[in-house]
């Protein structure tokens, strides 16, 4: 097994900019403000040949009773009590506080080793800028900059040492699908995977905004692994001001290239919007599998349940290709077929398309209706193979395509999804026309 090493401390003292240089990512947003990281965020560190997990946390500030500092506080408490050991991050600009004091006291009723890191020391002599944390009774403090790398290989290296090398450490993890959870703030994401995930794993709070990273987080279901990535919450791009807000739209945006299937969550205590929409017309461009879950069916009347169906039907039309569930992320109803049709839609956008039977089923679309003449041409298409999965891409060969209705192009796409049951994913269809050879000879 491999060790895992959590980061934890008071806000803005510069554990995600560590937590990037050690997973040598970007995937920790970081901003010179606190209380900007809220989830855990796991990761995959390496060092020479030692592989390590390493967990990103929020500002730490225990006692907190209520509001989302203290949901914040829960998740690095979740964290401190599945460590194999503790980096506590303190700011050696801003000197010891009585904040640090009290997470110390923390640290120390959990049992777990802990490494004090004195951070912000680039060009700091380095005796003189730690002395006053030795107060904290942690032994020795290790200067280190997140920010420019200084110490760190060192204070890693210290804390692997107490871990023997284990053979599993160079196994790759098996991901399986990744399964982006998208959607308008406040719709019931965060609740929606602790409800897959069968405990709070992400902060679901009700405000909107809450989430404001993509969290990646692997977890097993009836003996199928999976990735789940809870996003930010997309906001019309008039209403989003923050540059914060901004780099968590790009996070989320970047989830959905990254996925394998989204999962479209909507609100059905309310209109269905021009946002959600947009949303799904973005998915929809990117190729992704899709899935819709309808959340808080539990909350709405009769009367309601049909608005939103017919909502559904006239906004998002073009969504005919997914899956509609209408559950209850809150009471986890609804949540075993949804994660079916997940599989499903992963399986079609995975799936392995052979030359002979495209080809088939080409000439039999073919055989039922010819494309229209276009002037003294009419299109010729002679065979079709499978170009690319996620989504799945079928490359037609033949003479004129380029004259191709769009209406014919879609009757060749219903009829491939229908042979080939490729319901949950957009199908791309791209005509090649070979090339005349005496088209340069006079």
């Amino acid at each position: 097994m491999k060790p895992t090493l959590v980061l934890v401390g008071r806000p803005n003292v510069g554990k995600s900019t560590l937590f990037n240089r050690l997973t040598r990512s970007r995937d920790a947003l970081v901003a010179d403000m606190p209380g900007l990281t809220r989830d855990r965020h796991y990761g995959k560190g390496r060092v020479g040949d030692r592989e390590f997990l390493v967990v990103d946390t929020g500002g730490f500030e225990p006692g907190a009773s209520s509001g989302i500092v203290a949901e914040m506080a829960r998740q690095a408490e979740a964290a401190i009590a599945e460590a194999d050991a503790l980096v506590f991050l303190v700011d050696g600009r801003a000197g010891l506080t009585p904040h640090d004091k009290q997470i110390a006291d923390t640290l120390r009723r959990s049992g777990r080793p802990v490494y004090l890191a004195v951070n912000k020391g680039e060009g700091m002599p380095r005796e003189t800028f730690s002395a006053e944390f030795h107060e904290l009774g942690f032994g020795q403090p290790y200067v280190i900059s997140g920010a420019h790398g200084e110490g760190v290989r060192q204070l890693v290296d210290l804390v692997l040492e107490r871990f023997p090398l284990d053979a599993e450490d160079d196994a790759d993890d098996t991901k399986g699908p990744r399964v982006a959870i998208v959607g308008r703030p406040n719709v019931g994401k965060s609740t929606l995977i602790n409800a897959l995930i069968g405990e709070d794993r992400v902060i679901a709070f009700d405000m909107p905004g809450t989430t404001r990273d993509a969290i990646s987080i692997p977890f097993e279901r009836n003996g199928r692994a999976y990735t789940l990535i809870d996003t930010a919450g997309l906001r019309r791009r008039g209403k989003v001001f923050e540059a914060v807000e901004k780099f968590s739209v790009i996070k989320t945006l970047q989830a959905v290239e990254e996925a394998n299937v989204v999962v479209l969550v909507l609100d059905a205590s309310q209109d269905i919007s021009d946002q959600d929409a947009h949303i799904a017309g973005f998915v929809l461009d990117s190729g992704r599998a899709l899935v819709l879950a309808i959340n808080k069916w539990d909350q709405v009347d009769a009367y309601r349940r049909e608005r939103v169906k017919v909502d559904i039907e006239r906004k998002l039309y073009f969504l005919d290709f997914a899956r509609h569930h209408y559950i209850s992320a809150l009471l986890s109803e609804g949540i075993s077929p949804l994660l079916k049709s997940v599989d499903l839609a992963y399986a079609a956008a995975m799936a392995k398309l052979p030359t002979p039977k495209l080809t088939r089923t080409l000439m039999d679309a073919v055989a039922r209706q010819q494309p229209p003449r276009q002037g003294v041409f009419r299109p010729k298409m002679r065979y079709a193979h499978q170009g690319g999965q996620n989504p799945p891409v079928i490359v037609i060969h033949g003479n004129a395509l380029d004259h191709i209705s769009e209406a014919y192009r879609r009757y060749l796409e219903r009829t491939f999804v229908d042979v080939f049951k490729l319901q949950g994913t957009p199908l791309r269809i791209e005509f090649r026309t070979a090339r005349n050879p005496y088209a340069d000879k006079e």
